[in-house]
């Protein structure tokens, strides 16, 4: 690492230990205001204190779980149940919360360690200073002591999200409420596709088929005594037949492409964005080209991501130019496809106005995925989705 590198890496871990030594200062006020606080709870009238307190504690663990999480780059999840109820409930739960057990401890752990590391910086920087302007300066060698302060980061990051992750019966719970919730959405955007489905059966091939059997009809009768009109409505029936085709062809794409099958995922892409009227550059993981191919389920939902995005990236964001990145990344242990989108309209993408970005979420979470979506006002427009892959 270059020494400016280094000198601004090293800032940005002193500022971060700075703060969380400031935070462990501000901590012992906060011990001061929840003794107080419970003090106030045993006599009764002063029952509302606690679940404030609670709140406040809330509050600043939140604040220490985005630190940690902006540092390692590792998001600490938090679950807390909502304080409502009357007094006796509130206060109920303000002491039985397995949560606010934990952010007790980091607390109570938190005015050792952050006040600590924050004195430590004090010391590394001008012993680091010199002695690593020394080590380096005259030896040519990497300097020993300022990357102490970087670790000692790290450290109280590891630290803090050890204590503030919610406990596995707390993780166990909220994953059983995402799977219902997934599970909800997935039949609700399997009726609305079924739904769709017959919708479209109906007002396309079943008409058609309708009409060319009223022809089919209409040319026996016509048959003996009229053999011009019976060849003419012959004709006109051979192309309701052909319609009636096209339309159950669309429908057949609509619920499985038959490109996936024929070509896979990266043929059924490139197809796409040869056909959406962009100029789109299409990048394919090699894993993906020569590898085993992902599951049908996965494919799909990949497809129409890509699908649906280009169709608004054409539509709506007034784009000329996309990219279509695929990558298959992981191990024997958890593989992802990972599907990135990006347009260079004008942004500003709202799922609420019908974008079709609410259907990919709902085909995205049917399969444990994830969907994150970029796109700020004057653009670009960028969607990602990671869909874990189980063979």
């Amino acid at each position: 690492m270059r020494v400016p590198e280094l000198l601004r890496t090293t800032w940005r871990a002193s500022i971060h230990l700075l703060i969380g030594g400031a935070l462990g200062l501000f901590n012992y006020l906060m011990v001061g205001v929840g003794l107080t606080a419970a003090g106030a709870s045993l006599l009764v009238i002063g029952a509302a204190a606690l679940p404030e307190f609670v709140l406040l504690l809330r509050r600043v663990a939140h604040f220490e779980r985005t630190r940690s999480a902006r540092w390692s780059g590792v998001p600490v999840p938090e679950h807390y149940p909502p304080l409502t109820g009357n007094l006796y409930e509130r206060v109920r739960l303000s002491v039985t919360d397995p949560s606010t057990h934990r952010d007790l401890r980091w607390l109570g752990a938190h005015l050792l360690y952050g006040p600590a590391l924050s004195y430590a910086v004090l010391l590394l920087w001008p012993i680091g200073l010199l002695a690593d302007g020394v080590w380096h300066g005259l030896l040519r060698r990497p300097p020993l002591v300022l990357p102490l302060i970087t670790r000692l980061a790290d450290l109280s990051a590891r630290w803090s999200r050890i204590l503030l992750l919610p406990s596995p019966t707390v993780r166990l719970a909220e994953r059983v409420e995402q799977l219902t919730a997934t599970r909800a959405g997935a039949i609700t955007a399997h009726g609305a596709e079924l739904r769709r489905i017959e919708r479209d059966l109906h007002d396309g091939a079943q008409a058609h088929l309708v009409a060319l059997s009223m022809r089919l009809g209409l040319a026996r009768r016509a048959y003996d005594r009229d053999p011009e009109t019976a060849r003419r409505l012959l004709d006109e029936a051979q192309d309701q037949a052909e319609e009636a085709l096209g339309e159950l062809r669309h429908v057949v794409r609509g619920i499985h492409p038959p490109v996936l099958t024929d070509r896979g995922l990266a043929g059924a892409v490139r197809a796409l964005a040869a056909g959406s009227g962009l100029e789109v550059a299409v990048t394919v993981a090699d894993a993906l080209e020569t590898g085993p191919r992902a599951p049908a389920s996965v494919e799909t939902a990949a497809y129409f991501t890509v699908a649906e995005s280009l169709t608004n990236a054409a539509k709506h964001s007034g784009a000329q130019h996309a990219t279509v990145d695929l990558d298959l990344t992981g191990d024997a242990g958890r593989t992802v496809l990972r599907v990135r989108v990006r347009d260079t309209g004008r942004g500003g993408a709202d799922e609420t106005r019908g974008t079709g970005l609410s259907g990919i979420r709902r085909r995205v979470a049917a399969l444990d995925g994830t969907v994150r979506v970029q796109s700020p006002a004057g653009g670009p427009t960028e969607i990602e989705v990671e869909l874990p892959c189980v063979w």
